[in-house]
């Protein structure tokens, strides 16, 4: 008999005890709380966005847990094992979600931004030349790739070290991912780029399974996974938000960011999050549908 699980915006349905169903609601979730209002129509179009990627990674022969698509908004995955303590993971283990996020930079963007601005990462790291002035939007030399834990109560950077520690991936395991990954940027870029998007960053998740072999799990490539631009407006110059970091600018300018994360530094109670306007709702409705057409090519 299934049995349920609520994600922040995902339903997630135990099948049996090999596998799961994702439900993608209509839910929003940014600064890890979610937003008092839903998107229509949003759960369908990442499910169906979730789906076209593991299809064409599949096609160049890229493991992933993916099972069909069920429902516009449903799809069937194979189901991993959660180990929570890092000690039962070890360079044997078998069928288990190996517990790191991986965020692949292509662009100055974000979060990146900020630590560069904080004089916490350097040009030379990001492969800039020494000197150089780092600018917002701007193409990375080179992709800048970076680990973060996934189970914790909140996600911290990681060196390499710790990261192969704590997940029991080999370093040879922990390269082939990073390979992995470019090869799936790379071809996010050449299809959504056909359509007009930049493909700035995207985070990306793996699982071993039953024969310790690496799969692609959760999604990827989505308008609420990964960050977008529109490529006309920003070889103009202008970076302009086509995913859900539209909704996200929307709390930071009114302030609602800084109060947050202010109250989060001080142990405080967290502020409520405003209600959006029916104005911001409607844009991101429309947005949500643009984006299933510019990343899949099609309504």
């Amino acid at each position: 008999m299934s049995s349920q699980k609520s994600g922040s915006v995902k339903e997630i349905i135990f099948i049996d005890d090999n596998t799961l169903e994702f439900e993608f609601t209509d839910r929003i979730s940014i600064f890890d709380k979610l937003i008092p209002s839903t998107i229509p129509g949003k759960g369908t179009t990442l499910c169906n966005e979730g789906v076209f990627w593991f299809q064409k990674v599949e096609n160049l022969d890229i493991k992933t847990h993916f099972i069909k698509q069920v429902a516009p908004n449903r799809m069937r995955v194979k189901r991993v094992r959660i180990i929570r303590d890092y000690n039962k993971i070890d360079t044997t283990s078998t069928n288990y979600l190996i517990p790191l996020e991986f965020i692949a930079r292509h662009y100055v963007a974000g979060s990146l931004y900020e630590r560069v601005k904080k004089k916490n990462i350097s040009a030379e790291t990001l492969g800039f030349k020494p000197g150089h002035v780092v600018t917002y939007g701007e193409k990375l030399p080179t992709p800048y790739i970076e680990t973060s834990t996934k189970l914790e109560a909140v996600d911290r950077l990681l060196d390499k070290e710790e990261a192969l520690a704590i997940s029991g991936l080999t370093e040879k395991e922990y390269n082939t991912i990073f390979d992995t990954i470019l090869k799936i940027d790379e071809l996010i870029e050449h299809e959504v780029s056909k359509r007009g998007l930049i493909h700035v960053d995207g985070k990306k998740e793996f699982a071993f399974d039953d024969n310790r072999e690496l799969m692609v799990i959760d999604v990827f490539g989505t308008a609420d996974e990964d960050r977008f631009w529109d490529r006309s407006v920003w070889e103009n110059g202008e970076c302009v938000e086509m995913s859900k970091e539209f909704v996200r600018k929307y709390y930071e300018l009114i302030g609602y960011k800084k109060a947050l994360y202010k109250a989060r530094d001080e142990k405080a109670p967290e502020p409520d999050m405003p209600v959006p306007p029916d104005e911001l709702i409607e844009q991101a409705v429309q947005l949500y549908k643009l984006m299933q057409y510019k990343i899949m090519g099609v309504e």
